[in-house]
């Protein structure tokens, strides 16, 4: 990872759980930081693809209330991932927005087979 402000004594992982970045751009880096193993990641698109889901059927043919179980799917793989895989904080609880946000533009990368350009943009292993 590049050297970010407060990342070179602590290390790349330490920082990003400690880091409160101002900006989304500065988030981004960090939040790839958290995400930096294959199994992990495919927690979160298994997640985030049955939280949509789960709008989905609710929204089509209902009941309303099933779209309220999206965040537990989503974020119960999720943090799965952190806890089993990673054995990080989920960065959800400093930034929950841009976590979420993050969760999409990763998978996004990933179909279109750009992740691994991201991190290698980032300089991250």
């Amino acid at each position: 990872m590049r050297a970010q402000p407060g990342m070179t004594d602590i290390g790349p992982e330490r920082a990003a759980a400690s880091a409160r970045p101002a900006r989304y751009a500065e988030f981004w880096p960090l939040y790839l930081a958290l995400h930096r193993s294959p199994g992990s990641r495919l927690l979160h698109y298994i997640g985030s693809l049955l939280g949509v889901g789960i709008v989905a059927v609710a929204l089509a043919v209902g009941p309303f209330w099933l779209a309220l179980l999206a965040p537990v799917a989503g974020y119960g793989f999720a943090w799965l991932g952190h806890v089993a895989i990673e054995g990080n904080r989920p960065a959800t609880f400093g930034h929950p927005v841009w976590s979420l946000l993050s969760d999409f533009r990763m998978l996004g990368l990933c179909l279109a087979g750009r992740l691994a350009d991201e991190y290698r943009r980032h300089g991250i292993a």
